[in-house]
């Protein structure tokens, strides 16, 4: 691997051999140009406590990527969530330009408008690889952004999870009926559909969840997946761990950037924070597709029940997601106008992922849980 003192080495013999050559002896333009490029200095707001080492460590890879980069002309310091501001307020912050950026996922404001949640993830969509696939180069992010615009920020994908876990509930679900009455934290448009289905949501920052599990103040909680799962001490208290999330087949975090400091930046520094993003976004994913493998083991070895969600219950959360998704449709002009889109890139990518990664998928799943 080349390092930097190499690299700087190899510019600067480069250098003095075009001095020489050149019938001016003018030196390389790339010191000049950079010499111009401002020395900025951004504070960010996390939606994740920093002992979530995963979620909030994206911000703080994007945070490291970019000063490398820009050799530390661009620096962005990263803030656990309610350092600066709680968690729940970090899009306001960046619209009132008291940070410049956050780092959160978008469904964690469908108070605002559902739309909120369709950059992130909405119940029954994308599985990782799609909403990669849609943010980037289905149009997805630039239909995002036009909704973001009208809350004076512009949303960037930063992190992936993959398809998550149902939640931990304290007694078994066997059945739709069972999930009457249940208290659970479960955020957004899956709160909606959760409601539908009997369930009161309740929308709880990651931090407070396990001491309202321990009151018993609610009875179930959905949060990421094992890693962050067992970090959080939730198999202490709910023995009963369902799967999957029908509501996170594909989580993508973003970060919010005021559109009035992104539009200011140098075209430049532009580019050095997407790139940043995106490394942020692939690294998060492939951490977790490597805890998450360690620690459903260790889970399961500390006795806790692992549960497919019953498929009355997954039946009726099908029905009712996308009945909501109509109502949206029919009462709610932001969603309508990115829904469509989202609905069609669905449908012909289910297509496609059937013909090979299904296909692939389900043989060699089967054949080596059946010990071959």
């Amino acid at each position: 691997m080349t390092t930097n003192l190499d690299r700087r080495g190899f510019l600067t013999k480069g250098a003095l051999a075009g001095a020489g050559a050149a019938a001016a002896g003018t030196m390389l333009a790339a010191p000049a140009i950079a010499q111009t490029l401002p020395t900025l200095r951004w504070r960010l707001t996390s939606g994740f406590p920093n002992n979530l080492d995963t979620i909030y460590g994206g911000a703080v890879v994007m945070a490291e990527a970019l000063s490398a980069i820009t050799e530390g002309k661009f620096q962005i310091q990263v803030f656990q969530a309610g350092e600066l501001v709680p968690g729940p307020q970090a899009i306001d912050a960046v619209q009132a330009n008291t940070v410049e950026i956050a780092h959160t996922c978008g469904y964690y404001f469908t108070g605002k408008n559902p739309t909120f949640a369709i950059g992130s993830t909405i119940p029954f969509g994308f599985n990782a690889r799609q909403q990669n696939a849609w943010l980037y180069h289905g149009g997805g992010n630039e239909l995002y952004n036009e909704f973001l615009t009208d809350y004076g920020v512009v949303g960037i994908p930063g992190g992936g999870t993959g398809a998550q876990m149902g939640g931990w509930f304290r007694k078994e679900i066997k059945s739709l009926a069972d999930l009457n009455g249940i208290k659970m934290r479960i955020a957004g448009v899956a709160g909606e559909v959760m409601s539908r289905l009997g369930v009161v949501p309740q929308q709880l920052p990651g931090g407070d969840i396990y001491p309202a599990l321990e009151r018993g103040t609610i009875d179930a909680a959905e949060w990421v997946g094992p890693y962050d799962d067992e970090r959080l001490g939730f198999h202490q208290i709910a023995p009963y761990y369902y799967y999957p999330a029908y509501w996170e087949g594909g989580l993508t975090i973003h970060f919010f950037v005021n559109k009035g400091q992104y539009e200011a930046l140098p075209e430049a520094y532009k580019a050095a924070l997407q790139t940043a993003c995106k490394a942020a976004n692939l690294n998060m994913q492939a951490l977790y597709d490597v805890k998450n493998t360690t620690a459903i083991r260790s889970l399961v070895g500390k006795g806790v029940q692992l549960r497919p969600l019953p498929k009355d219950v997954m039946d009726a959360a099908y029905k009712a997601t996308f009945e909501l998704y109509e109502e949206y449709n029919a009462n709610n002009p932001a969603w309508a106008k990115i829904y469509p889109s989202w609905k069609k890139f669905r449908d012909e990518s289910f297509e496609w992922f059937r013909v090979a990664e299904y296909s692939y998928d389900s043989y060699v799943y089967g054949a080596q849980a059946a010990g071959r």
